[in-house]
């Protein structure tokens, strides 16, 4: 089995003696790895963020939960990720996904494309990073992106190519994720309605999920490392773990529409709510279970005891 990663977010915007500060607080507590989302919205902007901290830490690595293919073009992203992994001296993890935030899509203007087109151009995004990542002119001729004999520059640290994490929910995309992803994150699948489906965290909807990782990733499978994170509600820790779910039961229906029971919220993959000795338990059942090895708990203090208990192990 690989052994457990945990990886806590940076979302607040701050200043930089604070960042500084929950840097170095997230890599003396054990934490592999602090990233940020990537939205428009208020918090830090993700790529001078990860510089900050990266500056600031030795041995913590940096990444993004995950940035959006959408907003940027690939040449320009390939260029900012390997000064990134060279500033960090390799502490690069790459997360990308294929965008599914609609209103900073409908406030900016960018096209929301339907869900086909858009992890068609992701997966064309990948290729072309993975191509200027690589030594040499590229080139590719695709539907949304041509680069003609370009030597991207400078190289990223990482050979051949920082770590890939894809991020998402749906069959295209995780298969995609199964074909070109170091790591897979799984996340909830967005209905049509534009809304997350809560009934796509159960256990048995992320079992679906990783099949399809296994199904399209053939013999690579096992090289994969995946990820989860809590998406229904935060990270609760109480001695009241019923409780609490009838709580999250009742914010799911009025939110969704959508009845889900207890039982199916707390053994979710993306629910944490429970004692620290059960949430542990709860993380050794996913990796025994599901494979499932890296987890983005968040906020960094409150699982930072089981983060010390597992981290590594």
């Amino acid at each position: 089995m690989k052994p457990f990663r945990f990886l806590a977010d940076a979302t607040e915007v701050v200043d930089g003696k604070t960042l500084t500060e929950r840097a170095r607080r997230a890599e003396d507590l054990g934490y592999d790895a602090l990233v940020s989302p990537d939205h428009l919205l208020e918090m830090l902007a993700p790529i001078p963020a990860m510089a900050h901290i990266a500056a600031v830490t030795e041995t913590l690595r940096i990444g993004f939960f995950v940035l959006n293919n959408d907003l940027r073009h690939p040449a320009v992203v390939a260029q900012d990720l390997a000064t990134l992994d060279i500033l960090s001296g390799g502490r690069l993890d790459v997360g990308i996904g294929a965008g599914w935030n609609v209103p900073e899509y409908e406030q900016t203007g960018i096209p929301f494309d339907p869900v086909g087109v858009r992890v068609s151009r992701l997966e064309e995004g990948i290729a072309v990073l993975k191509g200027l990542f690589a030594d040499g002119p590229f080139s590719f001729k695709g539907t949304y992106y041509t680069i003609t004999e370009m030597d991207g520059q400078p190289k990223p640290v990482q050979k051949p190519h920082p770590p890939f994490m894809i991020g998402g929910g749906g069959k295209r995309v995780l298969s995609l994720a199964g074909r070109e992803a170091d790591i897979v994150s799984l996340a909830p699948r967005i209905a049509k309605n534009r809304r997350s489906d809560p009934r796509s965290v159960t256990f048995e909807a992320t079992a679906e999920k990783i099949d399809w990782v296994r199904e399209a990733a053939g013999d690579r499978f096992d090289q994969i490392e995946f990820n989860i994170y809590p998406s229904l509600s935060d990270v609760i820790v109480t001695d009241d773990a019923r409780g609490e779910a009838a709580k999250l039961q009742d914010r799911v229906r009025e939110r969704t529409g959508v009845e889900m029971s207890i039982e199916d919220l707390l053994h979710s993959p993306q629910v944490y709510i429970g004692s620290l000795d059960g949430l542990t338990e709860k993380f050794i059942e996913l990796r025994e279970v599901l494979g499932i090895t890296s987890i983005m708990v968040g906020e960094i203090e409150q699982l930072a005891p089981i983060v010390a208990r597992l981290k590594g192990t």
